[in-house]
């Protein structure tokens, strides 16, 4: 009688203690959804949702992997809606090998599309002056990055990922 009694304690306490464990997941989730940055990818890696590197979503989507500094590692990614929001430690700028230059500010977001991120937030790059990036759509060997007009780069110079300089402001 004992044993069945243990049984059924054991058992009634695991279904107690998973349903408080739910409870905390959806406490924290909450919580998570109130609170910007990095914090979501934190709350998703604690609830056991593993997100894709970012290099891995950006090549399922057909862009270099190089379009973001290498520190640009937590993001949100809406599957529905393919919202991107990528979190950037600080303001920074990243050169290229094609002599290019873009600068991120600390949050970009935009929409993914196959080959296109479009209606881009947070991203500039110099074209005798600073000018913000809209879209960026890969054809090809060639990257374009709309910039109220398009100006076209090779995409070999944004295979390879690189390091962000810090710098004052956006």
């Amino acid at each position: 009688m004992d044993q069945i009694m243990n049984k059924i304690g054991s058992y009634w306490l695991g279904k107690k203690a998973s349903k408080e464990f739910n409870s905390v997941g959806d406490d924290i989730n909450s919580i998570g959804s109130s609170i910007e940055g990095g914090t979501k990818w934190l709350v998703n890696k604690i609830k056991g949702k593993m997100q894709k590197p970012l290099p891995d979503l950006l090549k399922e989507y057909d862009l270099p992997v190089g379009i973001f500094p290498r520190d640009a590692t937590n993001y949100e990614f809406n599957e529905e809606t393919r919202k991107l929001t990528v979190f950037i430690p600080s303001i920074c700028e990243v050169g290229y090998k094609d002599s290019s230059v873009l600068r991120f500010s600390t949050i970009v977001t935009g929409y993914l599309e196959k080959g296109k991120f479009v209606d881009i937030e947070g991203l500039k790059t110099k074209v005798m002056i600073w000018v913000k990036v809209t879209t960026i759509t890969s054809e090809g060997p060639k990257l374009h990055f709309t910039v109220g007009l398009k100006k076209t780069r090779s995409r070999e110079a944004y295979e390879v990922l690189r390091d962000g300089v810090s710098v004052d402001k956006f």
